[in-house]
């Protein structure tokens, strides 16, 4: 068993205590798993890991879910040798089991907004690959992206290849089980916009990540706005917070940056958003962050410290 913290923390002595915090390969919190929202967090944050690291430190700190973004940087979930075959699935599915855990999203590389030929064929295909597994996963969702809107090209045009790449990989997974989730993300990134690709897919098994912080870092849309205008649509969330360092955006402990995060957390919460609050901790992107072993353990104290007023 690794080492861990047993104690109860506060937030303030949790955040002072990171230096010492960075020697130790996991950290516990100790309140009850019955106490938490449904909290998830995706492998993006940890990509060091191999899987039962992955899955053994969700269980000791209170999560519920796995958002899958790759394992040990190998991003085409296909390829991975815990979902390779259906022997290795049913092991893998029995760990999670074991655990309390269940799969949450499955997050492609999938991109809709190419042009008619080769490149947009490669992107549907790998979503359709990642629909498949997803439903020998009882996962839920698959996370395709917009995701340009190029200046070469008339806007509504892309929007259409947009809506067109949604209607096909939403189609192709009727039966399966498994909704097409379409993240807020790269330039698509306007409620007035997503919104425009959803009614135009106009699937029931076609909806939306809500990534609060790449929305409004960019368009500064406060967050009741965007909610107000994309409830019907939201089946799942990215959570994280940043700051703005010498011009550059830098990723933070929840709560510690400028993103009115908690505003949309609690919208979602008022309004009982069904799905999880799915940490997104950018560190295969970005190595020069907080490693994994303190920010995945942050986050289950910010919010529950958060829920403690509800």
């Amino acid at each position: 068993m690794e080492m861990g913290i047993k104690s109860i923390i506060t937030r303030k002595h949790f955040i002072a205590s990171i230096p010492f915090l960075a020697l130790l390969p996991v950290i516990k919190t100790t309140m009850p798993i019955a106490d938490f929202y449904k909290l998830s967090f995706s492998t993006l944050g940890c990509p060091d890991w191999g899987f039962d690291k992955i899955i053994d430190f969700a269980k000791d700190n209170n999560y519920k879910g796995i958002e899958v973004r790759g394992i040990l940087h190998e991003m085409d979930l296909t390829k991975v040798p815990e979902f390779s075959n259906p022997e290795a699935i049913a092991v893998t599915m029995k760990k999670m089991k074991d655990r309390g855990l269940v799969f949450v999203d499955l997050g492609s590389s999938c991109a809709l907004h190419f042009a008619k030929g080769e490149e947009r064929n490669k992107n549907l295909d790998e979503g359709k690959r990642f629909i498949n597994l997803a439903s020998q996963l009882n996962c839920p969702y698959i996370r395709v992206f917009p995701n340009q809107l190029p200046k070469d090209r008339d806007r509504q045009e892309s929007l259409n290849l947009i809506i067109d790449g949604l209607q096909e990989l939403g189609k192709y997974a009727n039966g399966t089980g498994v909704t097409v989730l379409l993240e807020s993300h790269g330039e698509l990134i306007y409620k007035k916009d997503l919104l425009a690709v959803m009614e135009g897919a106009g699937l029931p098994n076609v909806g939306l990540v809500w990534d609060v912080c790449n929305m409004w870092i960019a368009t500064k849309e406060p967050p009741d706005e965007v909610y107000a205008a994309l409830k019907p649509y939201i089946r799942h969330t990215h959570i994280k917070d940043l700051k703005i360092v010498d011009s550059k955006e830098e990723y933070v402990l929840l709560g510690t940056g400028i993103v009115p995060i908690f505003q949309a957390i609690d919208l979602l919460y008022k309004n009982q958003y069904p799905g999880y609050f799915s940490f997104e901790w950018e560190k295969l992107w970005h190595p020069e962050i907080l490693d994994p072993q303190i920010a995945l353990a942050d986050y289950p104290v910010a919010m529950r410290k958060h829920f403690d007023k509800f």
